[in-house]
């Protein structure tokens, strides 16, 4: 056999070698490719589909404050549904609020809504509680209408970066601006030059002018006394 048809022989078992491998990585429920999740959780039951499905907190694990749920809700039916309730966790309950106007947050037939985002619905929980930390996975359970119950886990993450404008809107301001803040307005001992500027000590001469002037006024009394004194001795003689 030539050293071409031999090269040839090679390349052509090397590729089916890496077609057997890829077959045999698909085959079967526990093949390593099966069990790559996505990195936001995703699940449909009937006509309901949940993507991107997230938990955002503070951006500053310190501050208090609301966590929401970010995630976008399709309707693949035929008659819209309402969402009716988003819960995390065990006892956590969202406040469920529409972009526009009151009452409950519809899902158009053959439609989508965002939840989180400026402009969009929101689902909002007042306290997320110790529970909900980043880096977890929590259990979420969205109620609709009529397709009941679509449950998934959820990543926590924190409103940073990309996650910034789909994060909680009421964000209270970081414990260390308020202490910048506070040291910086407390600098009024050093603005307030008082004590150099009054130079009351100094300014005020009254101690220096009524010592001086008493002598005189004194030393001229005097003078006075002693000329009236005079005076009467020689009309005596």
């Amino acid at each position: 056999m030539s050293s071409s048809l031999r090269r040839g022989a090679l390349a052509a078992a090397a590729i089916a070698f890496s077609l057997a491998s890829l077959a045999a990585c698909g085959a079967g429920n526990n093949a390593q490719t099966l069990e790559v999740k996505p990195d936001n959780a995703a699940t449909s039951v009937g006509d309901i589909k949940i993507q991107n499905a997230l938990v955002i907190t503070q951006p500053d694990a310190t501050s208090t404050g609301p966590a929401v749920v970010s995630a976008t809700v399709f309707n693949n039916g035929r008659t819209p549904q309402t969402l009716d309730s988003v819960k995390i966790g065990g006892d956590g309950v969202a406040q469920i609020t529409p972009a526009k106007g009151g009452g409950k947050l519809t899902i158009p037939a053959g439609g989508h809504v965002i939840l989180g985002g400026e402009g969009n619905a929101s689902a909002a929980l007042s306290n997320p509680g110790a529970a909900v930390k980043d880096g977890n996975a929590q259990p979420i359970t969205f109620t609709f209408s009529k397709t009941g119950d679509v449950k998934l886990r959820a990543f926590v993450v924190p409103a940073e970066s990309y996650f910034t404008k789909w994060g909680p809107t009421n964000i209270p301001a970081a414990p260390g601006a308020t202490a910048t803040g506070s040291a910086t307005s407390s600098k009024s001992p050093k603005t307030s030059k008082s004590p150099k500027t009054s130079k009351s000590p100094k300014a005020s001469t009254s101690p220096s002018d009524s010592v001086s002037g008493t002598p005189t006024d004194a030393a001229s009394a005097s003078a006075t006394a002693t000329g009236t004194a005079t005076a009467s001795t020689s009309a005596g003689h």
